[in-house]
């Protein structure tokens, strides 16, 4: 088995998963770029190793339990060990003006859109990679999440906490709560799990509207991705500290 620390990062071929990549790869990973787009998957894998990075394509749509496995199998194949997830792939659903999803008029088939790619699509490829990340020396899950997520902040009106979104929101809270089961799972073993909130962040997700750039989004995973060993799990992170439930 190869003595270099490998990565994977799903939606790693734009944006913040991108900056994620790169960051894992300047840090000496080996990264695995997970994106169900080819062209664009394997134009930023050529960039990647372009700057001199260890990089390789994982076909990756994580709502489809072949192309998990399949991908399982590729990181297998190519690396032979993996250390470090981050579940960074994910979708807001379809909004309204203002981009706003209103509870009241919400269609379920957005809901279960939503869910099924933020929330089943992390269990669906987190327990595809734990043979892999249980045979790790120092194995790091991250669940790329959102201040939305925080209920805390969500029931707090002196917050602005951004529009309502009735399918995006719930979908990270899920997502929070989904972390800290596999927390207590893990507990007493070598796996640290833990959420990261990259902040408002200028890319296509957010329509390019956010005061930070991708490279600040992906310093909070990349710092969860790395962390030592008995440092924190079952918990959520921005960049000032932990995020209230």
């Amino acid at each position: 088995m190869s003595e270099t620390k490998t990565a994977l990062v799903t939606g790693a071929n734009k944006g913040i998963g991108y900056e994620i990549a790169t960051g894992l790869g300047a840090l000496g990973f080996r990264v695995g770029v997970g994106a169900r787009d080819e062209a664009r998957r394997e134009l930023a894998v050529e960039r990647l190793r372009a700057a001199g990075m260890d990089a390789f394509g994982v076909p990756l749509d994580v709502t489809s339990d072949r192309s998990v496995t399949d991908a399982a199998e590729l990181v297998a194949a190519q690396a032979g060990r993996l250390d470090v997830l981050v579940n960074n792939a994910g979708i807001s659903g379809e909004a309204g003006p203002g981009w706003v999803q209103d509870p009241t008029t919400l269609d379920l088939d957005v809901v279960r859109t939503v869910v099924e790619t933020n929330v089943i699509g992390v269990i669906r490829v987190t327990n595809a990679m734990l043979p892999m990340l249980r045979r790790s020396t120092s194995p790091r899950i991250v669940n790329v999440s959102s201040a939305v997520a925080s209920l805390t902040r969500q029931a707090d009106p002196d917050i602005d906490i951004g529009p309502i979104m009735a399918a995006y929101s719930p979908s990270k809270s899920f997502l929070n709560a989904v972390t800290v089961q596999y927390a207590r799972q893990f507990a007493g073993t070598n796996i640290l799990i833990n959420a990261a909130c990259p902040g408002l962040v200028a890319t296509d997700f957010t329509g390019f509207h956010g005061p930070r750039t991708p490279e600040q989004g992906a310093a909070t995973a990349i710092r969860l991705a790395t962390l030592p060993d008995g440092g924190p799990t079952g918990s959520f992170f921005e960049d000032d500290g932990v995020i209230p439930w």
